[in-house]
């Protein structure tokens, strides 16, 4: 609600219109809606205890753009679709609705956050806010480790559909060596973690414009593939609910198999958070970053949705080896044709740039979020924001160093970067429950109250904080099971690698949480270099 001042607030208001006894201020000095919502972003802020020093230059469609180019459909659907129909066939579709709806609770918890808290590094600062200083760490800590294992995983995206463009992008051998592949791919994701590097360090303006920009690609591109698809339909939905084959000879049948593949959707469907995590960059945060939060997980929803189904309802043969190797490039090809199929192709490529782009700039803030907090080793060095171009260049530069030396692991031991980026995505659905639990504790207590005048859920907050957390154990469950399919698919079969998932992220949240009591613990408090001053006392009255 907006008060309108009519006055001093003793008496009526006075006429309107200039008074002519005050000196005219030109037009040019005129502070204009933008400057005043500015400052009173600013001025939330500073109750935080920080002093404003990102550059606010995001608007509306910036931070929509920030959400949903991390959640990146285009990416996630042709970097996992084959993993999906492999292990339920057709029917891993169901798992896309499921997953997004477990999903929305925990993004309706966010938006109350991101209306009440409206801070850099999101996750971080609001578990911070809601179970203390130590669950803030160690929510922060997991979040920025899976962030830059994330960036790595996204990387290597490339060379899962540039060399299917064309050959000439197989700079490593001829891809017919036990080791081209991966050493290419290491290749071309350096490539693209040096120019997400680059382009973060040069400022948030141009992050914002080149991933605005291949957003609105990779919109329009998926609106034409779902198009394109449903023109090529060959079969009713009917094959949705065919089981066939899959699931035979496990202990739970094919709903075993189904949860098997629904990883492949719970692998796409996060990251919306990254809306809110630019809240010091975006003009009037509190407002604008509940509805990017939302209209990013629920426009990948939809878009995603119809491009797997007409997918799976418009490949010419549903039961092709193909469609569980090569998964939606195999459909594309096929059912398009090469020329369309390489425009897809080449959109996809934006998709992952961008994608890549806004998983970088959500550690970088992370990053300087917790170093603000003097929570790092070296923190006034990651927290320095770089006066020319207004963003902290040193976390831009090490996210970025840390992801290309993890990605050199994939070259001679591909399995062991595939149990570590998948236990990434589990780190992040930890992180998460790391702020939907204590919101819950907090609910139960009776003392959660969201911003006045902004997004809140009502009555509606409980069941839905209840359901966000029992979605995010069952699925970090679900997402850590032992499955030899998922961690050590292929020989040698090893113990530590099977139980990958529980034996890392115990390492990396006891190992962390250990540095930070024994080390961290006594130094942390706001650095007086990012600490809001305090405000001056009113001048005392003239003695008589």
């Amino acid at each position: 609600m907006v008060r309108v001042s009519t006055g001093d607030g003793q008496g009526p208001s006075e006429p309107s219109g200039p008074d002519p006894s005050e000196p005219s201020v030109p037009a040019s000095q005129a502070r204009t809606a933008e400057d005043i919502q500015s400052q009173d972003d600013d001025d939330s802020l500073k109750a935080f205890g920080y002093k404003p020093e990102l550059k606010r230059t995001l608007g509306n469609f910036h931070t929509f753009a920030a959400g949903i180019s991390y959640i990146s459909i285009l990416t996630g659907t042709f970097q996992l679709f084959y993993f999906g129909v492999k292990f339920a066939g057709p029917g891993y579709w169901w798992s896309w609705p499921m997953v997004f709806l477990g999903q929305l609770m925990v993004a309706l918890c966010f938006c109350e956050l991101a209306a009440r808290y409206p801070v850099a590094g999101s996750i971080y600062n609001w578990a911070k806010k809601l179970g203390g200083p130590h669950i803030g760490w160690l929510g922060g800590w997991m979040m920025v480790t899976a962030t830059m294992v994330s960036l790595s995983a996204v990387a290597l995206a490339y060379q899962i559909t540039l060399p299917q463009i064309s050959s000439a992008f197989q700079f490593v051998g001829d891809g017919s060596g036990s080791t081209d592949a991966a050493k290419n791919a290491v290749l071309l994701g350096t490539v693209l973690i040096v120019f997400t590097t680059l382009v973060n360090a040069f400022g948030v303006k141009l992050m914002a414009t080149i991933n605005s920009t291949g957003v609105m690609v990779e919109l329009i591109a998926a609106v034409v593939l779902i198009g394109l698809l449903a023109a090529h339909i060959t079969r009713g939905p009917g094959a949705l609910v065919q089981t066939d084959d899959f699931g035979s000879g496990q202990s739970l049948g094919y709903f075993g198999a189904f949860l098997t593949a629904s990883l492949a959707s719970a692998y796409v469907m996060y990251g919306f958070d990254t809306a809110s995590s630019l809240g010091e960059e975006s003009h009037n945060p509190r407002r604008n970053a509940p509805r990017a939060i939302l209209r990013a997980l629920i426009a990948s929803f939809l878009i995603g949705g119809l491009i797997l189904l007409f997918a799976l309802l418009a490949v010419p043969d549903l039961h092709s080896k193909s469609l569980s190797v090569d998964g939606l490039q195999y459909v594309v090809l096929s059912t398009l044709g090469s020329t369309v199929g390489q425009i897809v192709l080449w959109c996809v490529v934006v998709a992952i740039t961008v994608c890549a782009l806004a998983v970088h700039a959500a550690g970088i803030r992370l990053a300087f979020a917790m170093a603000r907090d003097n929570c790092l080793p070296a923190s006034s060095l990651i927290a320095k924001v770089s006066p020319r171009f207004g963003t902290p260049v040193v976390p831009a530069i090490f996210i970025g160093l840390v992801a290309v030396a993890i990605l050199v692991i994939n070259i001679n031991q591909p399995q062991i970067f595939s149990v570590i980026t998948s236990i990434a995505i589990i780190m992040i659905y930890v992180a998460y429950l790391l702020v939907t639990t204590p919101m819950l504790i907090q609910r139960l207590r009776g003392t959660w109250m969201p911003a006045e005048g902004h997004f809140t859920l009502g009555r509606f907050g409980l069941p839905v904080n209840i359901l966000a957390v029992l979605w995010g154990f069952a699925m970090s469950l679900n997402l850590a099971w032992p499955r030899p399919e998922v961690y050590n698919a292929t020989a040698p079969f090893h113990w530590y690698l099977r139980w990958g998932a529980f034996l890392f992220v115990g390492i990396v949240a006891g190992g962390g949480f250990a540095y930070y009591w024994l080390v961290q613990r006594g130094r942390t408090g706001t650095l007086e270099a990012h600490r809001s001053p305090a405000e001056e006392p009113p001048p005392a009255a003239p003695t008589p």
